[in-house]
């Protein structure tokens, strides 16, 4: 059952998907699944309320934040507000108005705030290519050339869902992009941000609520704040299913590279439906791998994981 602390925290994060007030369908309903999924697989069916109440405007954010009494758990609670509000691009100005309240409501230390901002806007801004890169060929890659490229994606991010960090876990959908960028590029498409993030939403899969789901296995699995390159409970998180990223990256590479080699011709309903078959078939893959997860993890750190962002 969560502390009082951890529904606390997991309250705010809630609130900051649902800050910017856009209301999509998709998202709310991706979040009310996170919402039941951890309430099962953590034995706490309160959190299905949880998301209602904070659905409905039934919570009061300065409640939530005065049931946050340690300092490093505010400072966390701030972290993941700012990677859900900055999910799917720089905070606007709704988000941003909701992040003022909140760093207020926490009494946080403004330049530690600041911190954090800064190096979440730096991940989501970080270019699809590095400068000056050269474009890869275009001739058709073979099946199993990419089926290595995105099995290395997927156990890349299923490690850093294991690192104690919540900075870390915000570089997962920024890889996922960039891995969906070249895979286009291989086929001979020329793809920007707002497009990968329009086939990503599409295909079904929430931005912000990703981040939520991945922030509320660590903070129930007790693996966040904890001491870095410590895997401990984090690793027996994977081994029940907590390694959402790694299923989700390759599901996402996979329909990337059907959907690049068809020259994008597939309708909404079959990239949704296409993906949810290549997520079952992605879990199963996950627990043949879950060795190479764990090894990756024990050689990466947030410092190399912003590096991969940025190059």
């Amino acid at each position: 059952m969560p502390t009082p602390e951890q529904q606390a925290i997991l309250t705010i994060a809630l609130l900051a998907a649902f800050a910017d007030g856009s209301g999509d369908d998709r998202e709310r309903e991706a979040i009310k699944g996170i919402a039941s999924s951890l309430a099962g697989d953590f034995d706490a069916p309160q959190l299905t309320q949880l998301y209602q109440d904070v659905l409905l405007k039934r919570v009061d954010l300065q409640r939530a934040a005065a049931a946050i009494t340690d300092r490093a758990q505010r400072q966390l609670a701030y972290e993941m507000a700012v990677c859900v509000c900055d999910a799917d691009g720089v905070a606007n100005a709704a988000e941003r108005t909701f992040l003022d309240q909140l760093k207020t409501a926490l009494a946080l230390d403004g330049a530690q705030a600041a911190t954090v901002e800064r190096e979440a806007t730096a991940l989501v801004e970080a270019p699809l290519a590095t400068a000056g890169e050269p474009r890869p060929a275009t001739t058709t890659p073979s099946d199993a050339e990419l089926d290595r490229y995105i099995l290395s994606h997927a156990i890349v991010n299923g490690a850093i869902e294991l690192l104690p960090q919540s900075l870390a876990s915000m570089a997962i959908i920024p890889l996922q992009m960039k891995m969906v960028y070249r895979i286009g590029q291989r086929y001979g498409h020329d793809l920007d941000r707002n497009h990968i993030k329009e086939f990503i939403a599409t295909a079904g899969i929430g931005i912000a609520s990703q981040y939520v789901e991945q922030f509320g296995r660590k903070l129930l699995g007790g693996l966040l704040g904890g001491i870095a390159g410590s895997l401990g409970r984090g690793v027996g998180s994977v081994a029940t299913g907590a390694a959402f990223s790694f299923a989700t990256t390759y599901a996402l590479g996979q329909l990337a590279k059907r959907y690049y080699a068809g020259g994008r011709q597939m309708s909404t309903a079959l990239l949704q439906s296409t993906y949810q078959s290549l997520l079952g078939d992605a879990k199963q893959l996950q627990q043949q791998n879950l060795g190479l997860i764990r090894d990756k993890a024990r050689t990466l750190d947030v410092g190399q994981v912003m590096a991969m962002v940025r190059s």
